[in-house]
């Protein structure tokens, strides 16, 4: 008997090794999105935009299988934190991207980066993180919040808008967008009303617009909040008589849905942005025509853009590293090098690991039956770092 165990015992040791080694070869990336509720008409942009990515990739970076992980937080903070929890705990990631907004963020990344973990954002660009809260495990593949609204107050200006009426959504985000606007624009602010997430009818606001008569309505309503807000403004005949300019409430998620209720008053309306899917760069003619075939011929929203850029910046740390996880040092140092074709040509990250990138103009067009989002003329701001990045110690 005693002799059987022993016979027995390399064996096993034998047997368990494979198992070992196939865990050291995959590498695992959580990816903390809200894919339910009316919100998730960004998230399953994102999800679609990392699995071109993955795609593209060929599923493996470095020799190593690279697998997806994703998670609904279904637009609630606490429940981002259990999942992003679950994703290091039971999962045991590498790497923690997604999170679309903000609050959600501020409740999850501190959890992923006192475990050691990167955290990457692929969208939420909280205000916090690239300043005094900037965190060597942190990188944003997106923006900082208040860098597109600046974009927007710059255009105004040029545009000679003199009044302003702000509305937004009443969360850390919306708060960020609203501060960006104020920031640049050199107009009078005549009005401003920030709504819960939970606000579903315009009309006391729009009656107040109506009222105050500003030269432009300035407007933070991403995803589904766009497209109940943009309805009500044509049903209150606004539409025909103040422009609108907004950021991240009219892009390739909602679109599709402005132009199957045929609402042709935003054809021409312009917002801001770092990315349009016609930027002439090499990533972006790839990206495009690939992301179309994969999800159902919509052209994609920057949101995709971004988780597009946000895996391949994943992939730039892992081969660094030559798949090594447990040098930590070649991952950072791979991803603020960020050697990958991105699809904002050839991105640069701060040394509070934000980008470094021009904003554009963006036009809502009919090109060839489909409603799309094209660039304008030259940048609005180049080479832009956001606000406080001297905030940052790292």
């Amino acid at each position: 008997m005693i002799k059987k165990l022993i016979m027995a015992a390399p064996l096993a040791t034998m047997l368990a090794v494979p198992n070992v080694q196939a865990a050291d070869d995959t590498i695992r990336v959580g990816i903390n999105l809200v894919l339910t509720t009316p919100a998730s008409l960004i998230g399953k942009q994102l999800k679609a935009g990392f699995e071109v990515a993955h795609k593209h990739l060929g599923g493996q970076v470095a020799g190593k299988k690279l697998e997806l992980i994703f998670e609904d937080n279904q637009f609630k903070p606490a429940i981002g934190k259990q999942k992003t929890e679950k994703l290091i705990k039971k999962d045991k990631v590498h790497f923690l991207t997604g999170y679309v907004f903000s609050h959600i963020l501020g409740a999850s990344a501190p959890v992923g980066l006192k475990a050691g973990k990167f955290v990457i954002s692929a969208n939420a660009g909280h205000s916090q993180y690239a300043g005094k809260k900037c965190h060597k495990n942190f990188f944003n593949a997106a923006w900082e919040n208040s860098q597109t609204p600046m974009a927007m107050g710059h255009l105004l200006n040029k545009r000679g808008v003199k009044s302003l009426y702000v509305l937004s959504l009443n969360y850390a985000a919306g708060k960020q967008m609203v501060t960006g606007v104020e920031r640049t624009f050199k107009g009078k602010i005549i009005g401003k009303d920030l709504v819960p997430t939970s606000h579903k009818d315009w009309s006391a606001e729009l009656a107040k617009v109506r009222a105050a008569k500003p030269d432009g309505v300035f407007v933070f309503y991403p995803g589904a909040w766009g497209a109940a807000f943009f309805t009500q403004y044509a049903q209150a005949g606004l539409n025909k008589t103040i422009p609108l300019y907004n950021v991240f409430s009219v892009d390739g998620a909602n679109l599709p849905i402005f132009q199957k209720r045929k609402m042709t008053h935003l054809l021409g309306t312009v917002n801001t942005n770092f990315w349009a899917a016609d930027l002439d760069n090499p990533a972006t003619k790839k990206f495009v025509p690939a992301f179309k075939k994969h999800y159902n011929g919509q052209v994609p929203a920057h949101y995709a853009a971004q988780a597009y850029d946000a895996l391949n910046l994943i992939a730039a740390g892992i081969r660094a590293a030559k798949g090594d996880m447990s040098n930590k040092d070649a991952v950072r140092k791979g991803m603020e090098e960020a050697d990958f074709d991105s699809v904002r040509g050839r991105i640069k990250f701060g040394r509070n690991h934000f980008p470094i990138q021009n904003f554009y103009a963006r036009k809502v067009v009919n090109k060839g039956g489909q409603w799309q989002l094209s660039r304008v003329g030259e940048p609005v701001l180049k080479d832009h770092a956001p606000w406080n990045s001297g905030d940052c110690k790292l």
